[in-house]
């Protein structure tokens, strides 16, 4: 199963992701991840995403593209994976087509999850991350054992200078502004479906599996 989930940061795609590679035995392909992972390295590709995350912006196509094709192309990826915020651009979407045409593979569905600002805002703002691991928490939804110590090493957590309010608006407006395009593209294939990104993760993991279990037909939101 190749799935591509898509939704504006904060709407809930890491979650659930997780509650999918679970169910369906896939690999979580999540594009900030991997970009930060570039970032740890200190790479030169990873201080120029730092660059972009900073300022709210988006990081450019050429750069996701690259980053995200040979991720997709490992061994692990064979039977099936789950796209977590790539394609986030209408030429993104067109590289993947190209890549996988060439792999003789093709994407089986297309997940969005909407969400309103305020409440991507509010999930953002009490984020927590452990830098060690990766692991993340909420302060209110998702608190860690021992307030701002991650659960697995007891590494001290840590907010993400792109989760601060204003940026997250930015992000927002550039989200909205770059993605139509992309929605528009998905919807007209005949795969794509919108879940509701405002409800309890529960919830919305449960419109997931209606539609992966072919309760909801294809509807096209263009």
């Amino acid at each position: 199963m190749r799935i591509i989930l898509l939704g504006p940061p904060g709407a809930g795609k890491g979650t659930l992701a997780a509650r999918l590679v679970e169910h369906l035995s896939v690999p979580q392909l999540a594009s900030g991840d991997i970009l930060r992972s570039q970032i740890r390295q200190g790479s030169d590709l990873g201080r120029t995403v730092q660059q972009y995350l900073d300022s709210g912006a988006l990081v450019p196509d050429e750069i996701i593209v690259k980053v995200m094709i040979s991720r997709l192309c490992q061994p692990d990826c064979s039977a099936g994976y789950i796209l977590d915020g790539f394609p986030r651009t209408l030429p993104q979407a067109q590289a993947l087509d190209a890549s996988l045409v060439e792999l003789e593979s093709q994407i089986d569905l297309v997940l969005y999850l909407d969400a309103d600002a305020e409440v991507i805002i509010s999930r953002l703002s009490g984020r927590r991350v452990c830098p060690v691991c990766n692991a993340t928490y909420h302060v209110d939804n998702i608190p860690p054992a021992v307030p701002g110590k991650c659960d697995r090493d007891g590494a001290e957590l840590i907010s993400r200078p792109d989760d601060a309010p204003d940026v997250v608006r930015t992000r927002l407006e550039n989200y909205r502004r770059l993605t139509q395009p992309l929605l528009d593209y998905y919807a007209g294939v005949g795969r794509f479906h919108r879940l509701d990104g405002n409800k309890d993760i529960s919830e919305i993991y449960q419109q997931a599996l209606q539609v992966l279990g072919g309760v909801v037909s294809p509807v096209d939101e263009s």
